[in-house]
C-alpha cells in the first residue's frame, strides 16, 4: 500500500507540477509581450482573466451553486487525504509487549530500535547500522541499512544479524515475528597516496 501510495504522490506532484508551470510560464510570457498563440483564452497582454459576463453567467441557474460546493468539496477531501498519507507517521511509536501474565507492556519503538543498531553495529564487519521500526504496535516490522566493510562476505553478515540482532529483539519483545527488509551495502573507502 505504501509503495502504491507513493506512486500516487509522485504522479500528481508531477502532473500539478507541469500544470503550474505550463500555466503560470505562458502567463508570464504574455504578460512580457510575447504574442499569445492561437489557442490562448484571451487576446493579449491587457485582457483580464474573466470578464464580467463570464463571471455572472451561471450566476442565476440552481445548479450552479451545489455543483461548485460540491465540486470544491470533494477537492478538500482529496487535498485532506493526500496530505495525511504524506504526513503520516511511517516509524512505530511503541511496541506492545506481551508479559505472559494476561496483561502488556509498552515498549517505546526507539528504543527498540537504538537496541537494534547498537547489536547490528557490534557484528563482525559491519561499519555502520540504521534500523527503522515501522508496522502496527502489535505486529511491529523493522528496516535495517547496513554498511559493510569490503572484506565482509554479505551472506555471513546477514545470517548473523538475524540469528543474532534480530532473534535477541524479538525474543526479548515476546514478538511471534519480527518480520525485517535489510538493506546491505558496502563501504567504499577512498584510495590513498602512500609515500
Amino acid at each position: 500500500m505504501r509503495a502504491v501510495l507513493g506512486r500516487i504522490n509522485r504522479v500528481l506532484l508531477a502532473l500539478a507540477g507541469l500544470v503550474l508551470v505550463a500555466l503560470g510560464g505562458s502567463v508570464l510570457a504574455i504578460g512580457l509581450g510575447a504574442p499569445a498563440p492561437s489557442w490562448w483564452l484571451h487576446g493579449g497582454r491587457h485582457d483580464v482573466l474573466l470578464d464580467e459576463a463570464e463571471r455572472t453567467r451561471w450566476r442565476d441557474e440552481g445548479w450552479w451553486w451545489p455543483v461548485v460546493l460540491a465540486v470544491l468539496a470533494v477537492l478538500v477531501l482529496l487535498c485532506l487525504w493526500w496530505l495525511v498519507a504524506v504526513v503520516r507517521r511511517r516509524r512505530s511509536a511503541e511496541v506492545l509487549v506481551d508479559t505472559g501474565d494476561g496483561d502488556g507492556a509498552v515498549l517505546r519503538g526507539r528504543a527498540l530500535e537504538r537496541a537494534l543498531t547498537e547489536e547490528a553495529s557490534q557484528l563482525d564487519g559491519v561499519a555502520q547500522a540504521r534500523v527503522l521500526l515501522t508496522g502496527r504496535r502489535t505486529a511491529p516490522s523493522a528496516r535495517i541499512r547496513l554498511r559493510l566493510e569490503p572484506h565482509v562476505d554479505p551472506g555471513t553478515a546477514l545470517h548473523a544479524l538475524t540469528t543474532g540482532a534480530l532473534t535477541h529483539a524479538r525474543d526479548a519483545a515476546g514478538l511471534a515475528a519480527l518480520p525485517s527488509e535489510v538493506r546491505l551495502r558496502a563501504v567504499k573507502h577512498r584510495a590513498e597516496r602512500v609515500s
